[in-house]
């Protein structure tokens, strides 16, 4: 299910895909793969905590045997281009360049995002690790950061960095899984409904895959003779939203199920029990 090198985990806000993008790196350092975890956006904060690993840097850190994570800082990101990529010598001041980006970024056209995705897809390129895993920007979001590297191409038209625009823009249509995360309810699958035709109508990548998270347990059992108290309202109240998930779960059907976690409330515990989850389509 996830065998391209580079695995772009998004969703609707608050769906789990900072947890699922964490389960999935897991699972893949468990198989002996050599991972490495991105933070797209943010101070990577949540990817941080699903991995149990201390606050994020630029630079990658090994937060297990085999597994490594880092954070975007687009300032950086946009210096090591320079420095790596077009060969201008490295800055001895960063805060000059970070405010003067900041300036750019407000101004040029998705500048922010090329930054972004291009650090992605540069980790990938450089063939230190079997997957990369990227916890992206949502799914209102990610379209703009897929579409990108074509930005490029419409604004610069010819030299170097068009040439480096083409093979990022290779890495994202060949070698890409785009995993988006819903839960079965009303707001995500519709959202993902709308990302998923928006991402096949441009063949922005080169797998689509729906995760379904937070699924719950069928509860089997005779909804004639349920108790009474406590235990039977319980009941009651699982069969109806069991009912409610199964007609969003038949709106969007997905590649993977990730149970509901009842009683697991640390993000490391929860991204470990849905890496277990995940198993061999890692």
């Amino acid at each position: 299910m996830f065998d391209s090198p580079l695995v772009l985990v998004s969703g609707k806000g608050g769906v789990g895909k900072s947890a699922v993008a964490a389960a999935i790196a897991l699972a893949a350092q468990r198989a002996g793969k050599r991972v490495l975890a991105i933070a797209m956006i943010g101070d990577g904060g949540g990817l941080a905590a699903h991995l149990g690993a201390a606050p994020l840097d630029f630079k990658p850190t090994e937060v297990r045997p085999g597994l490594s994570a880092l954070v975007v800082d687009r300032a950086k990101a946009m210096m090591e281009y320079l420095q790596i990529q077009i060969g201008i010598p490295a800055l001895t001041a960063f805060a000059p360049f970070a405010r003067a980006f900041d300036v750019l970024a407000s101004t040029a056209p998705a500048i922010r995002e090329i930054v972004t995705i291009g650090k992605v897809v540069y980790e990938v390129q450089q063939g230190e690790y079997d997957l990369v895993v990227a916890d992206a920007p949502p799914s209102g979001q990610i379209g703009s950061y897929l579409r990108a590297m074509k930005t490029i191409g419409e604004l610069v038209p010819s030299g170097r960095i068009l040439e480096q625009a083409a093979w990022m823009r290779e890495i994202l249509e060949e070698r890409t899984t785009l995993a988006l995360v819903s839960i079965p309810e009303e707001l995500p699958v519709t959202e993902t409904q709308e990302t998923m035709a928006q991402v096949k109508e441009e063949s922005e990548v080169a797998a689509l895959r729906v995760i379904s998270n937070r699924v719950l347990p069928v509860l089997s059992t005779d909804r004639e003779s349920l108790p009474s108290g406590r235990a039977g309202d319980a009941a009651r109240l699982h069969l109806q939203l069991q009912d409610e998930q199964a007609h969003w779960r038949g709106e969007l059907p997905a590649d993977l199920d990730l149970p509901y976690l009842f009683g697991v409330v640390t993000p490391t515990e929860v991204a470990v029990r849905l890496s277990e989850k995940l198993g061999a389509s890692v």
